[in-house]
């Protein structure tokens, strides 16, 4: 007798619907098609051992299960419920009408207990796509695959608690969730806040610029300054997600089995901090059965770097595409998967391998030419994406333990999102620009127009600080987003005097 169910295979941060095929027939073997891989193949130990701790008995005929369509590998080990419901429905022993119109996902244990698995968001939205019913999956999954509406998301500890929902024995309410209640609830939800921080205004500042127009930076400074600090701080002060954002972030999480038991949507933009041992595959994605790296699940937040100069040349590099295509392919031979990573990049260095290179009161004992060495770690064109550079200069014990009130994250956020609201009007017309820095080098010249005592103030600047010609075009999109923030229309001689300041990698002898 031949039984289907209907699960999903997960490929970048979307589904495909997997057909199930269960023939029971004469013989004695049991046989799997459809390439899979060695744990999904496996599961015919796992299904057996749960079928029978539930008083079912496995088929002692030729079973043969086949993964439609074929010629996609399927991985993981998320197939062993449909597999097992299929079996048993061929094999007549529950008789169950409803099963095409469920997907159907969960990894069974020895004793037919469910376990939680990945993927879970998008195989929904694909399931809702699809117009199926509902999806039956682990109990611990269901919060997450409630996001989806329209859809009945059927929560299950284990088999025996869904074979008795599919012969209506027992009766499922499905999990419901008001998304938009969850997301409100959650917005801007963050553990650090800027208040926190005592001193540093300056640094502060900058952060809200980079803030207000999607720039990167590199905080420069001495062991203990507060570079770390202040970086934790910056998602709070980014506009907040918006809903679809908040689905697309989440995917990815999802997808990487980041996501808690009892984790739905994700409300806050995300921090990733990947320690400088990381490998560029990890960083950026990839494996044998590919998976989203540090910049995909740092998309639509913030990406930091610490010692910038530790990571490995290798895997700085490889991060240059992503940061100008804002998305990661991964090619294999069979397939080609597309993961988001549009992120703002912080990077702090210290500014020689002691630490203490212009520091104002410690002494460098680094030796001639090991400053210029320990920058030259960082390559030029991982820095031409990179618009403000910060000199961080440690606190005075005066500034720490002053008692006085310092402006919360909400405070900076409020000028922050004004300032992009600014820009959102300003790119309308180009969708896929939505931000200063994502202004390409022919825009710049249009939107970016300054004025004869300002292109003389930059001329004078490139001379006198020996600026390079890659910050030219860096400058006067801080610029921009200066102006943007003190609400003018036209770029001033003050906001560009200020973006000046913020170029400190590009001044000719910075490290002589």
């Amino acid at each position: 007798m031949l039984a289907k169910t209907f699960g999903a295979a997960v490929y970048g941060v979307d589904a495909k619907i997997i057909t199930i095929e269960v023939n029971v027939g004469q013989g004695t073997k049991f046989f799997m098609s459809g390439l899979p891989d060695s744990a999904v193949k496996e599961s015919e130990h796992r299904v057996e051992s749960a079928v029978k701790f539930h008083r079912f008995r496995m088929p002692r005929q030729k079973v043969v299960v086949n993964l439609a369509p074929a010629d996609i590998k399927k991985e993981g080990s998320a197939y062993d419920l449909p597999i097992a419901l299929s079996i048993l429905q061929a094999s007549d022993q529950i008789v169950a009408e409803k099963l095409s119109q469920y997907v159907i996902m969960g990894e069974l244990s020895l004793d037919g207990e469910l376990r939680p698995i990945k993927g879970v968001l998008p195989i929904a939205i694909e399931a809702r796509k699809n117009k199926f019913k509902g999806f039956i999956l682990p109990k611990e999954n269901a919060r997450e695959a409630a996001i989806v509406n329209d859809l009945d998301i059927i929560g299950v500890e284990n088999i025996k608690e869904a074979v008795d929902f599919f012969e209506g024995d027992l009766q499922i309410e499905p999990l419901v969730i008001d998304t938009r209640d969850v997301f409100m609830a959650e917005l801007n939800n963050y553990d650090f806040d800027f208040k926190d921080v005592q001193g540093q205004e300056n640094i502060k500042r900058a952060l809200e610029i980079a803030a207000a127009g999607g720039h990167n930076a590199i905080m420069i400074g001495p062991p203990g300054a507060g570079k770390t600090m202040l970086a934790k701080r910056l998602s709070s002060i980014l506009p907040p997600l918006s809903l679809v954002e908040a689905l697309e972030t989440t995917k990815i999480h999802s997808v990487a089995g980041k996501l808690g038991a009892k984790a739905s949507l994700i409300s806050t933009r995300p921090y990733r901090a990947p320690h400088h041992t990381i490998s560029d595959v990890a960083l950026v994605g990839g494996g044998g059965n590919p998976q989203p790296g540090e910049i995909s699940l740092a998309h639509n937040g913030v990406l930091f770097l610490d010692e910038l100069p530790e990571f490995k040349r290798t895997v700085l590099e490889v991060m240059r595409q992503p940061m100008e295509e804002r998305r990661v392919t991964i090619s294999r031979a069979r397939i080609s998967l597309d993961y988001p990573a549009n992120f703002m990049l912080i990077a702090s260095m210290n500014p020689c391998p002691c630490g203490y290179y212009n520091h104002p009161e410690k002494e460098c004992v680094c030796a001639p030419g090991v400053v210029q060495r320990y920058l030259s770690k960082v390559s030029g064109p991982l820095l031409d994406r990179i618009d403000l550079h910060v000199e961080v200069t440690p606190v005075s014990f005066d500034e720490m333990t002053a008692n006085r009130k310092t402006e919360s994250s909400e405070e900076i956020r409020d000028r922050v999102i004004q300032a992009r609201d600014k820009q959102i009007e300003r790119f309308k017309e180009t969708p896929a620009i939505y931000c200063n820095a994502m202004m390409p080098s022919q825009m710049v010249k249009e939107v970016c127009d300054i004025n004869e005592a300002g292109r003389t103030l930059l001329k004078t600047a490139m001379e006198k600080l020996g600026l390079s010609a890659r910050a030219y075009d860096r400058i006067l999109k801080v610029s921009r987003t200066i102006a943007d923030l003190a609400g003018t229309d036209e770029i001033r001689i003050e906001h560009l005097a200020e973006a000046i300041q913020y170029r400190s990698l590009d001044r000719d002898g910075w490290a002589g």
